[in-house]
């Protein structure tokens, strides 16, 4: 999803000649050698969920990525957000079924490894292609999002690399290859799905219109709150010349409007820190209605980006000795 920089704009570095010639041929051999044992060398649907550690990376991540995309999710034990993502990516993992492995990184027990791969705030998540590292995004999102990131990068691993993924014995695992069984539909999960087509159709309108509807019902919903949010964004950005937002920014500092645009044109590409500290530097030369205008705004990407985001954090801070 565009606000959470889920692209895979990354993935220029990754279609290296040289490293798309080393993968593809580790990646041949390898299904050479599973060719000579008879077809073995499958994997069972557990072993696409692993739990990795500062000793094993080496391993378990930047050798597995020749054979097969490494998605890694760092996380924390208290990080709520986690806790919404990462069940989700597990499940993910097993659905499709060898055509990734999902590597969890406590940051707690590796901060090397959070601090070799630039990573700001959790829930964060990256991929690993044939030794190539790129960030996939990073926050809670929406799981229609986090598909089409995931369908994304298994193309880019097969189509540049060769990478089709690990063979799964389902039968390894008694009822693993059988249907999950199904989970009783809560009250606002076709409002929800509604949503979630709505943001893949491009109507940004639909979804915000959605989204409020469950959040009418159940103020605390987490998943609504979230998307209502993104939904809110995107519907505001969708018209705007980006060119002309962004001209109109620089020359007119004192302009409101044009500043407010502005930072939702930062943060849906990515530039969050920029996006708060434009509002910031706006707060504090606004006063009454205008300040306030600004801080809403502020407040609403916040909600974007994740409360638990450090840079959330920092900027909360930010926002406090603006206004006080």
């Amino acid at each position: 999803m565009q606000p959470r920089n889920m692209s895979m704009s990354g993935v220029v570095d990754l279609a290296a000649v040289k490293a798309a010639q080393e993968a593809k041929a580790k990646a041949e051999q390898a299904r050479a050698e599973a060719a000579k044992g008879g077809g073995g060398g499958a994997v069972t649907p557990a072993s696409l969920v692993i739990d990795v550690d500062e000793a094993g990376f080496e391993r378990d991540v930047l050798q597995r990525s020749t054979e097969v995309p490494v998605v890694i999710d760092f996380w924390a034990e208290w990080c709520e957000p986690c806790k919404q993502l990462s069940p989700v990516l597990e499940r993910l993992a097993v659905e499709y079924n060898g055509r990734f492995v999902l590597a969890k990184i406590d940051v707690d027990a590796n901060q090397m490894l959070m601090q070799q791969f630039g990573v700001q705030g959790i829930p964060a998540v990256f991929a690993v292609v044939a030794g190539q590292a790129l960030p996939l995004f990073q926050g809670a999102a929406a799981e229609t999002q986090i598909r089409g990131t995931l369908d994304q990068l298994v193309q880019v691993a097969e189509q540049r690399f060769g990478l089709t993924g690990l063979t799964v014995d389902g039968d390894a695992v008694p009822g693993v290859a059988a249907e999950a069984p199904e989970v009783p539909a809560g009250p606002h999960d076709a409002l929800l799905e509604a949503a979630v087509q709505a943001l893949d159709a491009g109507d940004f309108g639909g979804a915000v219109r959605a989204y409020r509807n469950v959040l009418s019902d159940d103020p605390a919903n987490t998943e609504a709150k979230l998307g209502l949010a993104q939904a809110e964004l995107l519907y505001r950005v969708q018209d705007l010349d980006p060119q002309q937002v962004r001209k109109d920014a620089a020359e007119k500092p004192g302009d409101v409007a044009a500043q407010i645009a502005g930072a939702d044109l930062d943060l849906v590409g990515g530039h969050v820190e920029d996006a708060f500290g434009r509002l910031i530097d706006t707060v504090r030369r606004t006063a009454g209605d205008d300040r306030d205008a600004v801080r809403v705004r502020l407040l609403e990407l916040f909600e974007v980006v994740g409360g638990d985001d450090p840079r959330v954090i920092a900027a909360r801070r930010a926002l406090a000795r603006a206004l006080f």
